[in-house]
Order: structure tokens, then C-alpha cells, then sequence
């Protein structure tokens, strides 16, 4: 089992951002507790961050031919990304949808997701926690053939 996980923008900046909403952690200690997790599931994982929104695009679309699901974190790009959005729901894989914070907690903008309604499902508000949740979430899903 290989699963892709793709951060978008300012997920680098992750440890010194605004660390009263999205914590001290970074975003290499948020891939470590993923990889310790997932070779415990006995589950490949690869990293992959970009700001820039064509890259992740890129990366999901080209995902089918060697990851059975995806992980996403669009960021800044779940309120915006018609493109990303049609990536995923192209793309052929089951594809969960994770943020650090409660989006509907935050600015009205935040609120709406373009991705989400073509994800399995959606995590958020558990801090880098959502994004083990997130994997759990993602086997069951594979495993059980929910799409």
C-alpha cells in the first residue's frame, strides 16, 4: 500500500506561523509521525509540499499510477483551487482532506471548501494529530472500497 501525502502553501512555514493556530511542530516532525505511523500499518508513504498551486495540481493527477490513496492538506488552495478540485475528483483515488485547525472556526472565507465535496472525507481541528487520523481514515477506506 503507498499513499501520497501533498501539503500546499505556507504548510513549510509550519513551527514559526502563526504557532497559536497551527502549533510549534514542523512540517519534517508532521512527515516523521506519519512515516513512524505508517510503517507500523506496514504502508508507504511519500511527502510532497509546493506553494505553488500547478505543482500540486501536477501531483495529484499523476498520482494513480503509483499511490492506492492521497492525503491532502490544500491549504490556502481549499478555498480557491477550482483546478485542484478537479484534480482530485479526476484523479481516481480515494482522497482525504486534512487541516491543522477548524477552518469554520476561523475567518468566513475559510468556511467554504472547493475540495471537499470530491474528497472521501474531511479531518480538521486536531492539530498534526488530523493527519494520522486522516491515514486511518484512508486505509479504512481502500480497505473497505468507500469512495
Amino acid at each position: 500500500m503507498k499513499i501520497l501525502i501533498v501539503n500546499g502553501p505556507n504548510l513549510n512555514l509550519l513551527g514559526t506561523r502563526e504557532p497559536e493556530i497551527y502549533g510549534s511542530e514542523t512540517l519534517a516532525d508532521i512527515c516523521s509521525r506519519i512515516d513512524r505511523s505508517a510503517s507500523e500499518k506496514d504502508v508507504q508513504v511519500s511527502h510532497f509540499q509546493s506553494c505553488i498551486e500547478g505543482d500540486i495540481v501536477n501531483s495529484v493527477c499523476t498520482a494513480k499510477d503509483d499511490f492506492d490513496g492521497i492525503i491532502i492538506n490544500p491549504a490556502a488552495f481549499t478555498h480557491s483551487s477550482v483546478a485542484l478540485r478537479d484534480a482530485i475528483s479526476a484523479c481516481g483515488l480515494p482522497v482525504v482532506e486534512v487541516h491543522i485547525s477548524n477552518t469554520h472556526k476561523r475567518e468566513g472565507f475559510r468556511h467554504i471548501s472547493l475540495t471537499a465535496p470530491v474528497c472521501v472525507g474531511q479531518i480538521m481541528g486536531f492539530g498534526s494529530y488530523g493527519y494520522l487520523m486522516a491515514l486511518d481514515a484512508l486505509l479504512y477506506c481502500i480497505k473497505h472500497r468507500v469512495a
